[in-house]
């Protein structure tokens, strides 16, 4: 069993970006610009944004933080979205979710200008990678096939089963690992709530990526011995073992799941730290007009 080292691939990815800019920066180029839109104090949304602010320092990144009370009105919000769209020193910027239950998500995800959508949520990208046009893709997805990448796992021909179908992860991964390319080319199931005969697909999987956010629902019996294991689930669960009460566990029970794989993500330090360096590397993208061609 090999363990995918997603924190430190993150780090090697993020030392590379940050030499591109000082390279665009050199030659008089623009600094890359992300802006972020929070809106309320949800605790996991603040630690997310301010993560992706300290992320563009590293990488030598301009950062804005736009912060908006939780009683902004779903107007008020969409102003401030025109306004970052119509603003040509800001790249790229990114609408934390979720958002007050009176704002609709779907309006203000598709307000965003589809060339600064580095979240890779807009309907338009969504649109452009299921035909194979360059698009920003969402960017836990992006990560993991970058993880696939660089561990040279090999994915062809390989039957890749996804657990779960969100717009943000499900869907699009299992959109990219069905491409024509060399860490794809998949054939890929997608599973979900109603899939009858669950453990008998899983079981058929060469590459499981799990992303139901529930914790520890992937069990020993449910992997083929020598399978690639990807874990994109996250959640706090309480603890008497920690100082804080609390636990970060995945989707997947890793003690008796790991001994089974060849590679496997853990949690925490797999998927999540390469979700914002695939943020960066879609901003880099945007500021540089390599996905809508300026």
């Amino acid at each position: 069993m090999k363990l995918i080292e997603g924190k430190k691939i993150a780090a090697e990815i993020k030392l590379e970006i940050a030499e591109e800019v000082k390279q665009i920066i050199a030659k008089g180029g623009k600094r890359p610009h992300l802006a972020a839109v929070l809106v309320g104090n949800d605790g996991a949304s603040e630690t997310y944004v301010n993560s992706k602010v300290k992320s563009c320092e590293e990488v030598g990144f301009k950062s804005t933080l736009l912060r908006f009370d939780n009683t902004i009105s779903e107007a008020d919000l969409l102003k401030a979205i025109d306004g970052l769209n119509n603003d040509a020193d800001i790249d790229g910027f990114i609408v934390q979710l979720p958002l007050p239950k009176h704002i609709d998500e779907d309006k203000i995800t598709q307000a965003v200008a589809p060339e600064k959508d580095v979240d890779g949520f807009h309907p338009i990208n969504v649109g452009r990678l299921v035909i194979g046009l360059p698009s920003f893709v969402s960017a836990t997805p992006a990560g993991i096939v970058e993880l696939l990448k660089r561990y040279k796992i090999p994915t062809q021909g390989k039957h890749c089963v996804v657990l779960g179908r969100s717009n943000i992860v499900g869907k699009p991964m299992s959109i990219l690992m069905a491409q024509k390319s060399e860490y794809a080319n998949c054939t890929v199931t997608l599973c979900h709530s109603r899939t009858e005969n669950l453990k008998e697909i899983t079981k058929q999987a060469d590459i499981l990526i799990a992303a139901l956010g529930i914790p520890e629902y992937v069990t020993e019996d449910m992997v083929k011995e020598g399978a690639t294991v990807i874990d994109v689930g996250i959640t706090r669960v309480k603890s008497d073992l920690t100082k804080s009460g609390w636990k970060l566990k995945g989707d997947v029970k890793f003690d008796e799941v790991a001994p089974k794989c060849s590679f496997i993500t853990p949690v925490p330090g797999g998927v999540g730290p390469m979700t914002i360096v695939s943020l960066m590397k879609n901003t880099l993208l945007a500021g540089k007009g390599e996905v809508y061609k300026k």
